[in-house]
């Protein structure tokens, strides 16, 4: 391993990670006044003040308002750098020059130059704790490489979060704002607007999505306090607009990056787009520029559809044997949308809705709705639900919206499987194996939280059949029967369709074990719950 290399340089980064819990102040490194300090030893205070900013703080939605602002302004001409978390599979992926990851060589180049002076500079404050080491890192980046505008994506909360030392930003944004970090944040919805809020500045405008009513009294509150206007922006009208991130709800975040992007091109851009601005506004319409960026926009990990293409070669397996669905919701708003697109993609997806000229009709070979669950089943369709979230989270607040959605729409699980996280919180690495910090254990993993999550999976799970709000579906013998081999036994498990795995490497030679002993099927995954567990799917899938 090279002494300046990439490797050495994502030790250097883990060794700021703590293992301490959320809500924990007990790491001097997250005192968010040592910003300030930190931004003095990088001198970076008087190029800070020239870079131009757009600010985005919010619950669910934050990251894809970041993504839609990054694409339409790159379409326009201008050089964007976007700041984002968390990342997926390398760090790497949190910083972008117009839509592409940093390279390997600048990451190099800027961190070990911000490393160097941080760790001969902080003798009167600790080493920065792993985020706020990002977030300077990523103020390094932009402001040297003369970016025209950076977003900058609040990585939680917001008062206190390490962006928040932006002193003048041109204009801010709050997304959706829902129940997450509790722990931290507070634990009602006017709490959590008031942390959000703290993004607010004077003088600089602030655009909303659309609010529940008191957190929206706490955001006008905060803005009348500060004497600037907030603005509530509406979803776009879906028709004529194709969006590059799918979802319903991705019309609220688009809407609300499109009223970013013509405030900060208002202020900062060119006679021609100033112009094409105000002339889009007095139509009604988007400009071109505008609608071809919210289609371009991409973002991994965000209702994002991939094919498990290890299958492809083998005999006997139809090439479409598994379709990994993957979202990293893990609120229960989020939780509600990824069931809503989770629903509707695999209906589209259906084979049966692509062969009949009516979706809603029958299929006179099956004799049943022809886009109904039954059919699908009938044509070897088989869903589950991959699932891990971290311990802060409540299965009970995350599992109804996900559960009554797809009830709704008459979809429900074949499989419910709960898997330990894999890739370790405390290292960092390029090597699956070091980067996950497991191999080949010598101990059990701890399998006491999914546990946990099954329990109450099959508590919900069983009131809903009770209530006769979905169906009972144990005849699926070949694909529910259990495997001690993959640890699904039934040990673990009261309900034949739900397990607890040992490893997500487990679970996922499980799935694949089921298509090869039966060729005709085809599994739809749901990858949900976590970002963390969505980056580690996509790792093992090397995407």
């Amino acid at each position: 391993m090279e002494a300046r290399g990439y490797e050495a340089a994502l030790m250097a980064l883990s060794s700021l990670i703590t293992k301490r819990k959320r809500g924990d102040d007990s790491n001097k490194g997250d005192n968010f006044y040592y910003m300030n300090r930190y931004l003095e030893i990088l001198t970076l205070e008087e190029p800070l003040s020239r870079l131009s900013v757009i600010h985005v703080a919010g619950t669910k939605g934050k990251g894809s308002t970041c993504a839609f602002s990054e694409s339409i302004l790159k379409e326009c001409g201008y050089r964007t750098a976007l700041f984002t978390s968390p990342h997926l599979v390398d760090v790497r992926e949190r910083f972008r020059f117009n839509g592409v990851e940093v390279s390997e060589d600048l990451f190099l180049k800027y961190f070990w130059w911000c490393w160097d002076r941080l760790k001969d500079g902080c003798q009167d404050v600790p080493m920065p704790a792993y985020f706020r080491f990002l977030t300077l890192l990523a103020f390094k980046m932009f402001t040297a490489e003369k970016v025209d505008v950076a977003i900058l994506e609040v990585g939680l909360g917001g008062k206190y979060d390490g962006t928040n030392v932006i002193k003048a930003p041109d204009v801010c944004g709050i997304s959706s704002l829902g129940f997450d970090h509790m722990e931290i944040l507070g634990h009602t919805l006017p709490e959590i607007a008031g942390e959000k809020a703290g993004i607010f500045k004077v003088g600089v405008p602030a655009y909303t999505a659309p609010q529940r009513e008191d957190a929206l009294f706490v955001l006008k509150e905060k803005a009348s306090d500060l004497d600037i206007s907030l603005e509530v922006v509406k979803p776009l009208e879906a028709r004529g607009i194709q969006l590059g991130l799918a979802g319903d709800h991705q019309l609220i975040n688009a809407a609300l990056a499109v009223a970013l992007c013509n405030t900060w091109i208002l202020k900062r851009g060119s006679k021609e787009h100033v112009a094409m601005v105000e002339i889009a506004k007095q139509d009604g319409g988007l400009p071109e520029l505008y609608v071809k960026g919210l289609k371009n926009v991409h973002l991994s990990g965000r209702a994002q559809v991939v094919r498990d293409t290890l299958l492809d070669s083998c005999e006997n397996v139809v090439s479409k044997s598994i379709t990994f669905y993957l979202d990293g919701a893990h609120s229960p708003e989020s939780m509600e949308a990824c069931a809503k697109w989770f629903c509707e993609a695999t209906r589209l997806a259906s084979p049966v809705n692509k062969s009949s000229p009516d979706s809603a009709g029958s299929n006179g070979a099956l004799g049943i709705q022809a886009n109904s669950e039954a059919a699908q089943y009938e044509l070897g369709i088989r869903k589950v639900l991959l699932f891990n979230c971290m311990p802060e989270r409540d299965p009970h607040l995350l599992f109804p919206p996900l559960l009554n959605v797809c009830a709704q729409h008459g979809v429900q699980f074949h499989k419910a499987l709960f898997v330990p996280g894999y890739s370790s919180y405390t290292f960092l690495g390029t090597n699956l194996s070091s980067a996950t910090g497991i191999s080949k254990p010598d101990t059990e993993p701890d399998l006491t939280w999914q546990r946990s999550l099954l329990r109450t999976w099959e508590s919900l799970l069983q009131e809903k059949k009770h209530a006769g709000s979905i169906g009972c579906d144990n005849a699926n013998k070949d694909f529910l029967e259990e495997d001690k081999n993959f640890g699904c036994n039934s040990s673990l498990s009261s309900i034949p369709s739900s397990a607890v795995v040992p490893s997500l490497p487990l679970a996922l030679e499980w799935l694949r074990k089921c298509v090869r002993q039966h060729p005709t099927m085809h599994i739809q995954v749901l990858v949900a719950g976590s970002l963390h567990l969505v980056g580690d799917v996509l790792r093992l899938l090397k995407r």
